[in-house]
């Protein structure tokens, strides 16, 4: 309350008619509603434990109680000292996290970082009496994990809407770090869909939140759960002014699934994304960044099937707008596999509209290779800086594409200095198909030196764009 005190003066400005007072919630009514839905969750691992016979020779009777206590390791003369075994997997606390109810029934959700590989979980609520837990379903990819406890008529969190945070609201955090159950910190909404991962947009808080914190509750100012304790940012293992809560409504879709299923079903059409630059926006004609950009396609997936081709961008899925690569992921993810879905590309200068399978996520998906090539000069041939060779039948069918010509040589040029190798094929130059040496040519040399020009590379499985200017 000291600490509350003193910020409250920079936060009531000079009374006046322009200027209200402005004051800070008290927080206490909403805490002695919702801790009793908090609980604290201890894991435990089987673990094989060598101990040699005779205990810590020389040791001090104090170092050696603190090992005795603590490691498990047999003291001689200490009364209860654990007795060495041969190696016999032994049941041992692995960590603590937190979690929340969100039924009555003993429906708890968690970060699955805290339960994942637990050979036992324990759930202790306020009232000290633990339960064991059964795990219904966890998933890595947005870390949201569902537990089960056998109860009744617990008390249990109100769920609110995360679509509705305001960036600069109070928010509440209650949990266990470093074990010390239904530790409350509270600040406000730093951020909204910040961008860690390919299936969460998350909540970023400056709410004090350490290890132990992670699965318990995001609380707003009515006491309704936005988002579950997930991550930090820190350089040293502790809390650095940032942290990270999975959205809510996120979370709740997944463990929908968790609870029913046990594990997350995800849609996927096959491609392989790259993020949009200015640079090869303006010179594709979309103005701003926005969209997927498309780098490879699944051969015979959902998405070539449907017609997309490597060096589409995607702007939009199923009537949803794509404002940058990591937003595609999260709305195929969210479709169920088998729906036919609509997916607008740009393509040459032009929108269309294709039409998309969605697959299940668990069917092979595309390899991201590398090549290394290694460079290789050759003659300044045109004002792209490149020398190039007709493509072989079989290059194309490796590469899975129709037409294209091949660097050979490279001189002083463009292309070069935007990370052009040798081996690499050149498949379009603005809106044209390079289909020929000859046709290429010719179409470099009618090319306006004043304006960026894109030029598509094909790569390994990766189609990259290079925007250009002719010199």
């Amino acid at each position: 309350m000291a600490i509350l005190s003193l910020g409250l003066t920079t936060l009531i400005p000079t009374a006046s008619a322009q200027n209200p007072r402005v004051s800070i919630p008290d927080f206490a009514d909403l805490v002695e509603r919702a801790s009793p839905a908090v609980v604290n969750i201890r894991v435990t691992e089987k673990v094989a434990v060598q101990q040699a016979q005779g205990g810590i020779p020389g040791m001090p009777e104090e170092q050696a109680e603190f090992f005795r206590r603590f490691f498990g390791v047999p003291i001689p003369g200490i009364p209860n000292s654990p007795k060495p075994n041969s190696g016999k997997p032994q049941e041992a606390d692995r960590g603590v996290g937190s979690g929340f109810i969100i039924e009555s029934n003993g429906l708890i959700l968690t970060n699955t970082h805290v339960v994942e590989g637990a050979t036992t979980i324990y759930a202790t609520l306020t009232d000290k009496r633990e339960f064991k837990a059964k795990l219904l379903g966890m998933d890595k990819r947005t870390d949201v994990a569902v537990v089960k406890i056998e109860a009744r008529d617990l008390p249990r969190l109100p769920l609110g809407d995360s679509s509705k945070v305001r960036v600069g609201e109070w928010v509440l955090a209650i949990g266990s770090p470093f074990g010390l159950e239904n530790t409350v910190t509270a600040g406000i909404v730093s951020a909204k869909s910040r961008d860690t991962g390919d299936y969460l947009p998350f909540i970023q808080t400056d709410v004090a939140v350490n290890p132990g914190n992670s699965g318990g509750p995001l609380l707003n100012a009515a006491g309704q759960v936005i988002g579950i304790n997930s991550q930090i940012f820190s350089r040293s293992g502790g809390y650095m002014g940032i942290s990270f809560a999975i959205p809510i409504d996120e979370a709740m879709r997944v463990a929908d699934q968790l609870r029913t299923n046990g594990k997350m079903t995800r849609g996927r059409i096959g491609v392989a994304l790259g993020e949009m630059t200015k640079d090869v926006a303006e010179s594709l004609g979309l103005g701003k960044p926005r969209g997927a950009y498309v780098r490879n396609v699944e051969p015979g997936g959902p998405a070539a099937n449907g017609g997309i081709e490597a060096g589409d961008v995607i702007l939009g899925f199923n009537g949803r707008d794509i404002a940058k690569s990591t937003d595609l992921p999260r709305l195929v993810g969210e479709t169920k596999p088998g729906t036919s879905a609509t997916v607008q590309v740009w393509r040459k200068g032009s929108a269309r509209d294709l039409t998309v399978t969605v697959a299940d996520s668990e069917s092979n998906q595309v390899a991201n290779k590398k090549s290394d090539a290694p460079a290789a000069t050759g003659n300044n041939a045109n004002s792209l800086g490149v020398a190039v060779a007709e493509l072989s039948d079989a290059k194309k069918k490796d590469l899975n594409i129709k037409g294209g010509v091949e660097v050979t040589g490279l001189g002083d040029g463009p292309l070069v200095k935007a990370g052009i190798r040798s081996g690499d094929v050149i498949i379009r130059v603005a809106d044209a198909d390079i289909t020929s040496v000859k046709q290429f040519e010719a179409l470099v040399k009618g090319l306006d030196a004043n304006k960026a020009v894109p030029v598509f590379i094909r790569r390994a499985d990766s189609t990259l764009v290079v925007p250009v200017r002719p010199k």
